[in-house]
This record gives C-alpha cells, sequence and structure tokens, in this order.
C-alpha cells in the first residue's frame, strides 16, 4: 500500500470511530423538547456549523493562505448544502424522531447509494467485487446494529426515517458529485469555506432554536456531550473524511461507514454494557471483509488501462 493510500485509511479510521460514538452521545444530548435539560437538533445544528466553522478558521492562520477561485467557491457553496446542511441537520432531527437502531441502520445504505452515484457522476464500474463488498458489509452492520439493539424499545418513526434517508442520500451526492473541488485544496481550505457558508446559514435560520435553549439548566454532560460533537465528530471528522477523498474513490470512501457500529459495539462491550458473542463477531468479520473487497476491486483508471493493455499481449 501506498504511503498516500495509508494516510487515506487512517484519515478514514480516525473519522469513523469518533463517528461510531457520535450517535449514542447525540441522542443523549437531543432530549425532548420539553425536558430542561435538552437542546433541539436545530440548535445542535447551528453549533456543529458554527463552532467548527471557527475552529477551521483558526487553524487554517496556521497554514498559508492558499487562494480560492470564484468558480471553485460556487460549488464549495453546493458542497456544504449536501455535504454539511443537510446531511447534519436531517440527520439530527431525524434521529430525534426516530430510535437509534432505525437511525444506525439507514446509516448503511451511505455506500450502497454512493456506489451508485460514483456510477452516475464519475463513470465508475460497478464490478462484481465492488457490489459484493457493499452487499457483504452492508449485511454485517446490519446484523449488527439488530445485534446490539434487540431489546431495545425506542420507537420508530416514519418521519424520522425518512429524513434520515434524505440525509444518507445527501451525503452520497456529496462524496461523489463533489470530490474533484474537494480535493484540489487543503482539507483545512475546503472545510473552511464549506463551514463558513453553513454557519451563515445557521446563524439565520435557526436564530429561534439557539434562543430557546436555557443555558443556565444545562448539566455538565449535556455540554460535554455538546463540546464532542462540535470538536470530534464535526471539527476532526470532517478535516478527516477530504484526505480519505484525496487518495481513494468514493465508494471506498463510504464503506467506512460499516465501521461505525463496530466501534458502537466494541465501546459497549469495554464498559460492560455488551457482550461479544460469535454472532457479533461473524457480523464485525463480514464488515471488514467488505471493505477490503471493495479497496481490492478495480477502478474506472485500472480498466482502460487493462484494455488499452490486452491488445497487445499474445
Amino acid at each position: 500500500m501506498g504511503n498516500g493510500k495509508f494516510r487515506g485509511h487512517a484519515a478514514l479510521w480516525v473519522a469513523n470511530i469518533v463517528w461510531g460514538l457520535n450517535a449514542p452521545i447525540c441522542k443523549s444530548v437531543l432530549q425532548a423538547a420539553d425536558h430542561p435539560d435538552g437542546i433541539s437538533p436545530f440548535a445542535l445544528s447551528a453549533y456543529r456549523m458554527i463552532g467548527a466553522a471557527l475552529l477551521f478558521w483558526t487553524a487554517s492562520l496556521l497554514l498559508p493562505r492558499e487562494r480560492v477561485s470564484r468558480r471553485d467557491l460556487g460549488l464549495l457553496l453546493c458542497a456544504s448544502v449536501f455535504g454539511i446542511q443537510f446531511n447534519q441537520l436531517l440527520f439530527l432531527w431525524g434521529l430525534s424522531l426516530t430510535s437509534p437502531i432505525d437511525a444506525s441502520i439507514i446509516a448503511t445504505l451511505v455506500p450502497i447509494l454512493t456506489m451508485l452515484f460514483a456510477a452516475l457522476f464519475l463513470r465508475e464500474p460497478i464490478t462484481g467485487l465492488k457490489a459484493g463488498g457493499v452487499a457483504l458489509g452492508c449485511f454485517g452492520a446490519v446484523l449488527l446494529v439488530v445485534l446490539s439493539h434487540g431489546g431495545s424499545s425506542a420507537v420508530s418513526s416514519i418521519r424520522g426515517n425518512t429524513l434520515c434517508i434524505i440525509s444518507a442520500t445527501s451525503y452520497a451526492v456529496y462524496l461523489t458529485a463533489f470530490r474533484d473541488v474537494i480535493v484540489r485544496y487543503h482539507p483545512v481550505t475546503a472545510m473552511k469555506w464549506m463551514f463558513t457558508f453553513a454557519a451563515a446559514t445557521a446563524a439565520v435560520i435557526y436564530r429561534e432554536p439557539l434562543a430557546e435553549v436555557d443555558y443556565g439548566v444545562l448539566s455538565a454532560p449535556t455540554l460535554l456531550g455538546t463540546a464532542y460533537v462540535v470538536a470530534c465528530s464535526t471539527f476532526l471528522s470532517y478535516l478527516c473524511v477530504p484526505i480519505g477523498q484525496r487518495y481513494l474513490r468514493p465508494t471506498v470512501v463510504s464503506m467506512y461507514n460499516y465501521v461505525q457500529p463496530v466501534v458502537a459495539v466494541l465501546f459497549s462491550i469495554l464498559i460492560g454494557l455488551d457482550r461479544l458473542g460469535f454472532a457479533k463477531s461473524a457480523a464485525a468479520a463480514c464488515v471488514f471483509l467488505g471493505v477490503w473487497m471493495v479497496t481490492q476491486s478495480k477502478s474506472r483508471r485500472q480498466l482502460e488501462t487493462e484494455r488499452q493493455q490486452s491488445p497487445g499481449k499474445r
């Protein structure tokens, strides 16, 4: 594995380990609307967008200044809408309405959608190995989620599930349609502008939800959970994903979504809330085997090179 690919895989491991802990932490912060210690999904989305924008601008001060063309600023604005604004808001809104198990299962759609959109936008081939890897990883992730939440009493919601599906679709579009402009710039530069656009939108649209939060009664766990969501699952993860996008194909990047339920289960086992049996071990193995299969599948460039070389073979 080349140094670039190693960096890409390492960055995606970091991002998805952080995201693996994000759903239960977000759920603890997103209390019922009449709960004095709760934060609405709209306010939490605003915290993520505004907080991450400030962190990325601070980080950019430590790096050489990078100019972005007007055309690319327009593309980064569109990328912000699909990759941040629709993705984050609709996921948190949906999570506040439905059960964590439903939200986790719906998140497994991202690699499937990304594979289809990569074929549409980037003309990446859907090979048997790639499709098989995506299917195997999806099976393992769904099985792991179901086994880990088998006794969950949380209520499903058609409205919440629909919002989560739109969020997953939005993120898959972002990974494919805007890949070229994202990898053109340093990750901090690209994310700085994307979150600036998102923060400007949040400041205008979410003024009332922010004003409705009773900051005086927020508990320490709620404040710490909010800080984790902003600093780790937003700033750190969105800093790592563009590194993966630079060196790896969109479907490979999206396959790491299947690592998130594995991380959640391992964390539950470490703190004594779950057990690792044969079924969960097999499900986790399906996830990792599926990711490996997709990384081994051939890209459009590799297939074109093989076609060009094949006439000369004897």
